[in-house]
């Protein structure tokens, strides 16, 4: 234990964190391999990770079980450390952590715990989850739950905040918030009040509660649909064309053209289409 309280990932006997041939060592389990991923995994790639279990963990699957709120509650504060750009990095360079839970035996048992919750879940777990939880009453009470956590710092609160993210739900956190704060349900902080006004001077997304993936589905689906009608007109042309072709044989029966001989005649024709016209002189 230091001197300011926090637990320390125990040291070489020279140097806590080097080993004898100059490389970092560990023999405690670090948050990065409570969480299953690498050190050097990216802030998509943990949320990612920290989404797969949080859903499993999250109370409203789990009501009655205090196991399962425990290990939540531990899951958001490593969140809370690898999910902030200045706390990781202080983490990486120290190996400090706040809470002894996080840390010793007790780290072994979380990526244990959590190694199994990890075979349960998929991406379409993941995308009913979301699709379910944005908008819903839970969301409101974790967000409340959160602010109080956090005393208003809504960087903070966004790390540890299940299915969010700053551009798409800034806007709508803070009217939820605001809400709360004049009900006289949630307290006012500086941090908060700095925040809100940024967000106050910047445009809100249209459909905030509409999941990425549905309107990305929506968006090629439209293309889709357009690609079906142009050629859908293009065949339309070709036929009058040929309709117009065959009126004027005074009626005349003509044997109807073999495949290769409509190809062909479809060819000529929209290559005429494409020759620039010349210009007289």
């Amino acid at each position: 234990m230091g001197r300011n309280g926090k637990t320390r990932v125990p040291k070489d006997e020279e140097d806590p964190k080097i080993g004898s041939s100059g490389e970092p060592i560990e023999k405690e389990k670090s948050l990065y391999e409570i969480l299953g991923v690498e050190r050097t995994a990216t802030q998509q790639e943990i949320n990612k990770a920290y989404y797969k279990l949080a859903l499993r963990l999250h109370p409203d699957k789990n009501p009655g079980d205090e196991e399962a709120k425990e290990k939540f509650q531990l899951l958001q504060k490593v969140i809370s450390i690898l999910g902030d750009e200045e706390k990781r990095a202080i983490y990486d360079q120290t190996g400090c952590v706040d809470d002894e839970a996080l840390s010793g035996e007790a780290a072994e048992n979380l990526q244990e715990f959590f190694r199994t919750m990890y075979k349960k879940v998929t991406e379409a777990d993941i995308e009913e989850f979301e699709a379910n939880y944005r908008g819903s009453d839970s969301e409101k009470k974790d967000l409340k739950n959160l602010y109080t956590e956090f005393k208003g710092n809504m960087n903070r609160l966004f790390c540890s905040m299940l299915c969010s993210e700053p551009k798409l739900d800034s806007h709508r956190f803070k009217d939820i918030i605001d809400e709360a704060i004049a009900d006289g349900e949630l307290k006012t902080t500086k941090a908060y009040q700095k925040w809100a006004k940024k967000v106050s001077e910047t445009k809100p997304p249209t459909e905030p509660i509409v999941r990425r993936s549905k309107l990305k589905k929506k968006e090629e689906t439209d293309l889709v649909a357009v690609i079906t009608q142009r050629r859908s007109e293009r065949k339309d042309k070709f036929d009058s064309i040929l309709s117009s072709i065959v009126a004027k044989c005074n009626g005349e029966a003509i044997p109807e053209p073999s495949e290769e001989e409509f190809q062909k005649a479809r060819e000529r024709i929209e290559g005429k289409n494409k020759q620039p016209k010349r210009s007289k002189h």
